[in-house]
């Protein structure tokens, strides 16, 4: 299994930036925009997401832990076979934050399709949180 992560500090306070991660259904607007064109919730814990390729992926919660500021949730219907994810912020200081993203999948070949995604979205997700 192929594994990413993607580190990066944000010049914002934890809080603001957990407030985003946790706001399921607006993925698209406030952590992913220009790379997610909609995201529509399926149920409070699923949502449907699709990005500016055209592209559509379904997303299912796995965790949301207010206390660590972790989101874990897995993705089906694009280029992977499996695929896990969390996204974690840690407070550096009172106004900075740093956000690990990890995604684990299947197959490893995929790899640079997925690292892109993720670079493109970690920028993304920088810019939108300013």
């Amino acid at each position: 299994m192929a594994t990413i992560v993607k580190e990066f500090t944000v010049a914002v306070k934890p809080e603001v930036v957990w407030d985003a991660l946790k706001d399921f259904g607006n993925v698209h607007t406030r952590l992913f925009p220009g790379i997610l064109v909609d995201a529509k919730l399926d149920s409070p814990t699923a949502r449907t997401v699709t990005f500016g390729s055209g592209a559509v992926i379904h997303e299912q919660m796995v965790t949301m832990d207010d206390q660590a500021r972790r989101l874990v949730y897995t993705a089906s219907g694009g280029v992977t076979t499996h695929h896990n994810a969390s996204l974690q912020v840690i407070a550096e200081g009172s106004a900075q934050s740093r956000i690990i993203w990890t995604s684990d999948f299947l197959p490893d070949e995929v790899s640079p399709k997925i690292q892109q995604l993720v670079d493109s979205g970690a920028e993304a997700m920088q810019k939108a949180l300013r």
